[in-house]
């Protein structure tokens, strides 16, 4: 009788305690469900809202426009020079289409920007193009998110982004800065077809396992390599970042890449093998074209072989004589951690220590930087280049996995020879053999660097010559025709269904 009760009185508990729980679960649903439902509804009337501005746009234009979204649009680097080809050569297609270009820039006016465009790039668009000029371009600068700047960063361009759509609805979105948060926006929520050029995904498999392996970098501070739960924690919220990032990027009905680096990774994170395909960035080289290629003199240039002699030789008279000239190795890039110096500056120190039991060793040998700080103009930094590459031996380039590598490319166009990082876009797009001739070296150690720089100091000058023709002939693959041909083969397909 007694463990009759105790049943009875343990199956009452137990009903009691499933009323509770409903009874708080299933007005929690209900609201969850609300919610949700009125979150659709205003989705959907934003949708139809935007929807009827674009239609109300074209009844007043005539036509279907295309939109770039590009906040740092009056900026004089490479992924700048993109935007103008890629206005230029559509432009020059689609007569019929109206441009728009969104930009964060303040204190000019239109006119302004494409003037800066000209003169830096040598660019003159064949007709006009309106700008929409956003004032919260704050939301996407790293300086405003000391922490998490990634997701802060992804997070202010889709406030950007919004701002830009609700001043203009285009036809055809483009995302041409990396601004993969955007892409969702512009597609669900204006209703436009989207296409994006990466120039470089904003997360990526490498940094995942620089975190991993708790390897200190530029972007991987000390104090987190050195701590194994930061490092864990950063690699889940790297992770969880890739994911949104891949869901975000995969909205792209056009994806196109600047390098097979590129390509890999955002096919990896992306995952739109059938819409993704690689656009090479224009490089505008003929600066460097009209540099005589000329073989060196023999009685000038030693060969490494040979250089050891003449310097031993140079005692005798009172030292190296005047006339003869030495070896300049010259690196190209902004002066930035990513880039590396440190490691040219040891590798050269190397180089150096081989050759330090040799009279005047040091003094046969000279490395150049070449740099800036961001936002220089353009114009000036190319005079720079001719005047320091046009007498230079060995162009030097060290940074670890960069997406493409115009500075390479200028190095090759001016008739020196490369040594490259053997990573990234150098790797696998520039420095590769062009009709079955070697176009430069690639190292990716101080020892392999200093290895690289004296079997090019020991070649003979014919064989340097070679070397350098390949290099020059093969910066044609990167010319701004190639580029052109190329943007337009890949956004064909949305474009000819705007201009249906």
């Amino acid at each position: 009788m007694a463990g009759h009760e105790h049943h009875h009185h343990f199956s009452l508990c137990f009903c009691d305690l499933m009323m509770l729980m409903w009874s708080l679960v299933a007005p929690c649903a209900v609201l969850s469900l609300l919610l949700t439902l009125t979150l659709l509804l205003v989705l959907l009337g934003l949708r139809l809202w935007l929807q009827g501005r674009r239609k109300a746009r074209w009844a007043r234009d005539g036509g279907p426009s295309v939109a770039f979204f590009h906040p740092y649009c009056n900026a004089g680097g490479g992924g700048e020079r993109v935007l103008w080809c890629s206005l230029r050569a559509l432009m020059n297609r689609y007569p019929g289409v109206s441009f728009v270009v969104y930009t964060g820039d303040q204190g000019v006016t239109g006119e302004q920007i494409l003037e800066g465009a000209r003169q830096r790039f040598n660019i003159t668009l064949p007709r006009p193009v309106a700008f929409v000029f956003l004032r919260r371009r704050s939301a996407v600068e790293a300086s405003s998110y000391p922490h998490f700047t990634l997701l802060g960063q992804s997070a202010g361009s889709m406030f950007l982004g919004w701002e830009a759509l609700t001043a203009f609805v285009p036809d055809l979105y483009v995302d041409s800065m990396g601004y993969a948060f955007t892409l969702p926006i512009f597609r669900y929520l204006g209703g436009c077809k989207v296409a994006s050029y990466v120039h470089y995904p904003t997360v990526s498999t490498d940094m995942l396992s620089v975190v991993r392996e708790r390897n200190p970098r530029f972007n991987n501070a000390d104090f987190i390599s050195r701590n194994p739960l930061l490092s864990t924690v950063k690699v889940v919220y790297y992770c969880c970042f890739a994911l949104l990032y891949g869901l975000a990027g995969s909205c792209s009905d056009v994806v196109m890449v600047n390098s097979t680096w590129t390509l890999g990774h955002i096919l990896a994170l992306w995952r739109t093998p059938s819409r993704t395909s690689i656009v090479y960035p224009p490089c505008d080289v003929r600066a460097f074209l009209d540099i005589p290629l000329e073989e060196e003199d023999e009685e000038d240039v030693e060969g490494w072989e040979e250089l050891g002699q003449e310097l031993g030789s140079g005692e005798e008279e009172g030292g190296r004589g005047e006339d003869k000239k030495g070896h300049t190795i010259v690196s190209v890039g902004q002066f930035r951690p990513e880039k590396d110096h440190q490691l040219q500056i040891k590798a050269f120190r190397k180089l150096l220590d081989r050759k330090g039991e040799e009279p005047a060793g040091p003094e046969s040998l000279q490395l150049v930087l070449v740099g800036g700080c961001r936002n220089q103009e353009d114009e000036e930094r190319v005079q720079t280049l001719r005047g320091e590459l046009v007498n230079a031996t060995i162009g030097l380039h060290t940074m670890w996995n960069e997406h493409f590598g115009i500075g390479v490319v200028e190095c090759m166009a001016a008739g020196t020879i490369v040594l490259a990082h053997k990573s990234g876009g150098p790797k696998l797009d520039i420095v590769v053999p062009y009709n079955d001739r070697q176009t430069g070296f690639l190292a990716d150690s101080e020892d392999s660097y200093a290895a690289a720089m004296e079997t090019i100091l020991a070649l003979s000058p014919a064989a340097r010559l070679e070397i350098r023709r390949a290099a020059r002939e093969s910066v044609s693959r990167f010319s701004d025709q190639e580029f052109e041909a190329c943007f337009l083969a890949a956004t064909e397909s949305l474009m000819s269904q705007l201009t249906l």
